[in-house]
């Protein structure tokens, strides 16, 4: 990836109070790697190259082996990132892969061209949800926010076609060129079998983070559905219950 946008959250997440990770220098060699991205829980991901490392401490409680049995299973099936390396430490939990061409559809250079981009995050969730199911691991579903059934939420919503759900459909997962077309998807760690509206519901709602309030219409004209109430505010509630 290298839209300069996303080069700009580095300027908001630096490695402030932490070290580098060995296996991050270890990786890079004689290069230079950039934190490209650090979360709330110290979770990191950087650029070396033409790839990108991720990296997590045992205390984000995140598992980046589910992730990746995920890509490995999707990549051939769907433009996201190809997993070259992984492993673990006493300090963390790493996975390398293999940069995808553009950049999240997100910051200011898609804020002014905000129906691109939008268009871009639909057509990226319209071919995913295209990807066969013959062979996805059922296993897998559970594991997930999108599989489970909170008592306190109620009765689901039956599914009327079963799809590959991204299961993170936030905006800035989508990766778009600088001529605004889709060029893939990325973080899969809750890739799963489910209802649509499980993305449809997350991705719409990531536009007000994103872009302001008063988009989803235009998404879900752009992935050409109606809006369905029922459903929105079902996944909605189990996305906030549950991920």
């Amino acid at each position: 990836m290298t839209d300069p946008d996303f080069g700009h959250l580095a300027l908001l997440h630096t490695l402030e109070g932490l070290e580098m990770p060995a296996i991050v220098r270890t990786l890079a060699g004689a290069g230079d790697p950039v934190l490209v991205w650090r979360n709330e829980l110290d979770g990191l991901t950087f650029r070396i190259g033409d790839r990108y490392l991720k990296w997590n401490p045992p205390t984000t409680g995140v598992d980046l082996e589910r992730e990746r049995v995920r890509l490995e299973w999707l990549a051939p099936r769907h433009p996201a990132p190809r997993v070259v390396d992984h492993g673990r430490d006493g300090t963390g939990q790493w996975m390398l892969t293999e940069a995808l061409p553009g950049g999240p559809a997100v910051g200011d250079r898609w804020r002014a061209r905000r129906p691109e981009a939008i268009r871009a995050i639909a057509a990226g969730l319209r071919a995913l949800h295209r990807v066969p199911l013959t062979d996805f691991p059922a296993a897998w579903t559970a594991q997930t926010w999108v599989g489970r059934q909170p008592p306190s939420l109620g009765h689901r919503p039956p599914i009327r076609e079963a799809v590959l759900v991204h299961g993170d459909a936030c905006a800035p997962n989508t990766l778009i060129s600088e001529d605004g077309a889709w060029t893939g998807n990325v973080d899969f760690g809750d890739l799963a079998a489910g209802d649509r509206w499980a993305d449809l519901a997350v991705a719409s709602m990531s536009l007000d983070w994103n872009f302001g309030h008063g988009h989803q219409d235009e998404f879900f004209a752009a992935y050409g559905v109606a809006p369905d109430e029922e459903r929105i505010r079902y996944y909605r509630a189990l996305w906030h219950l549950e991920s």
